[in-house]
């Protein structure tokens, strides 16, 4: 694991358009994956915290953190369920030890599993008005504690 670099901005622009895709193929994605990779070079990598995984040189996955917020935790398909994701949020739980908050689409089944399985509570649910998706979202939080993974 590591700080995500200008170099990495072609890499997590991909893996977050193909993980996206995967894990919610019902969601019309307000921005083309070329919108995506210019964002992630332009305004995601300078202003937050960008954590990737790797292994044997190749990215698997990020996390990108800003102000106690989980913005973005993207893993390649093929990387799933083999606890990349659970080692970038064990990570950044230890970067904010006082709680970490983020947002997760309602239809992100195995996403809100995954959250809650490492002890993010449901704060409250969305209808979509708040992001370009439109689509409805749950906002999670996890604060530490003696019952919270």
């Amino acid at each position: 694991m590591r700080r995500a670099t200008p170099d990495d901005a072609g890499v997590v622009a991909q893996i977050s358009t193909t993980s996206r895709l995967a894990a919610m193929p019902t969601i019309r994605w307000a921005h083309t994956a070329e919108e995506d990779r210019w964002w992630v070079a332009n305004v995601l990598l300078p202003q937050e915290e960008v954590w990737v995984a790797e292994q044997a040189g190749i990215v698997l996955g990020f996390l990108a953190l800003h102000d106690g917020w989980v913005s973005q935790l993207y893993l390649r398909p093929e990387a799933w369920r083999r606890g990349i994701g659970s080692a970038l949020l064990a990570h950044v739980k230890a970067l904010c030890p006082d709680g970490l908050r983020l947002w997760c689409f309602q239809v992100n089944a195995g996403g809100r599993a995954f959250y809650e399985h490492h002890g993010f509570v449901v704060e409250r649910s969305g209808d979509g008005s708040e992001n370009e998706e439109r689509e409805p979202d749950i906002l999670y939080a996890w604060a530490p504690g003696p019952s919270r993974a």
